[in-house]
């Protein structure tokens, strides 16, 4: 299979999702008065890494929101599955769901199947992370093909505060082609 990753840099793409509580949403746009995005694409309901990546970053979410960053977390599940699994979570930042291949692929995440029946009953993605600034542009980019490998959450969200004071002016890393 051949897949296409997005850069540092990139505009990110238009990804409309269903959000859980009713209605899509560009997964790329900031809410409220947030300007920047964090996009935490997760496995799925199956899986025990997602749960406790997404509980992490809840416990987060006031630090990001003091450096102006909001959060979506977006997997492949149905809306039975991801509300069920919200349930458990107990999470504040919305929660879109739904992901086709087609748009997994856009954002080049790894795709993968179920191992059986039990884990899931659809393609879902591997873990990826993803920060869009107030330009639409990519300032931060992870994506991994094995729920293992996940950046440090304490150490991404200190890097977004430490990026966003102006006073530090930096700029988007990875963009030599």
């Amino acid at each position: 299979m051949t897949t296409s990753k997005l850069h540092s840099g990139d505009v990110f793409p238009t990804i409309e999702a269903p959000v859980l509580g009713g209605g899509t949403v560009d997964i790329s746009k900031p809410e409220g008065d947030a300007t920047w995005r964090m996009i935490v694409v997760y496995r799925g309901k199956h899986c025990p890494l997602c749960t406790k990546y997404l509980t992490q970053l809840e416990g987060l979410k006031g630090k990001l929101a003091d450096a102006g960053v909001d959060i979506i977390a977006v997997s492949a599940d149905s809306e039975e599955q991801a509300a069920g699994h919200a349930e458990k979570l107990e999470v504040s930042f919305p929660i879109a769901h739904s992901l086709t291949l087609d748009q997994m692929q856009t954002m080049g995440l790894y795709v993968s199947n179920p191992r059986s029946a039990e884990e899931t009953d659809h393609l879902f993605p591997e873990p990826g992370l993803f920060v869009v600034n107030d330009a639409g542009k990519l300032h931060m980019v992870d994506i991994s093909n094995h729920p293992f490998v996940r950046p440090d959450l304490e150490s991404v969200v200190g890097g977004i505060g430490w990026i966003r004071n102006p006073d530090n002016n930096y700029p988007i890393r990875g963009t030599y082609k």
